[in-house]
């Protein structure tokens, strides 16, 4: 799992860079470096950690 993922926490906000059309998206968890989000515009989406570094938001 990319260093930046093990950071996130339920409750952050995230994007995926290659997925701005998904829009902000709440972790809802992160283990075993599967990160399931609910994205505004895509729903709830299960994150191969070791794939793809999702980008907090502020």
């Amino acid at each position: 799992m990319h260093e930046l993922n093990a950071l996130l926490e339920p409750g952050m906000l995230v994007e995926h860079p290659g997925q701005p059309d998904w829009g902000i998206g709440q972790v809802q968890s992160n283990a075993g470096g599967k990160i399931t989000v609910n994205f505004r515009e895509a729903g709830k989406m299960v994150i191969d950690g070791s794939r793809v570094t999702l980008l907090p938001v502020s």
